[in-house]
């Protein structure tokens, strides 16, 4: 029972950040990013080795963090937001996961410039008390 409440749980997570994209709700958003939050991203869906990734915006901090979606709000319409969890992996401890998820988002900016984000993610959690949050999260991988 407890194994599949924690599932629950992240399922909840991952299905509050689609949400959170879908509305375009950077509030909703900022409650999933844990303070040490990490999230580097791949120069290409195709750069599978980390020595060509990137770090965008640093450790989380709330403030940068939420006036980059916002300007990502602002300046982008959502097209279409798809996204299927893959698999879920929890620790014996249940302190840890992580969730492997499929998305196909794309936005596009006013000029009609696409950005496609069209891949597989893969999202770490960890358990601080009671409550889930993402502490790193890869950049969308094509495999």
């Amino acid at each position: 029972m407890i194994e599949e409440n924690t599932q629950k749980e992240i399922e909840e997570i991952v299905h509050r950040e689609t949400k959170a994209w879908d509305t375009q709700d950077v509030e909703l958003l900022m409650t999933i990013w844990h303070p040490d939050m990490v999230w580097p991203w791949p120069r290409t869906p195709q750069s599978h080795d980390p020595l060509d990734w990137v770090l965008e915006w640093g450790r989380y901090d709330y403030e940068r963090w939420k006036r980059g979606w916002q300007k990502l709000f602002a300046t982008q319409t959502l097209i279409h937001n798809r996204r299927e969890i893959k698999k879920i992996v929890i620790s014996k401890e249940k302190d840890g996961a992580f969730a492997v998820v499929d998305i196909d988002t794309l936005w596009r900016d006013e000029s009609g410039k696409d950005n496609h984000w069209k891949g597989r993610v893969c999202k770490v959690y960890t358990k601080v008390s009671a409550e889930w949050k993402c502490i790193m999260h890869t950049g969308v991988l094509e495999y």
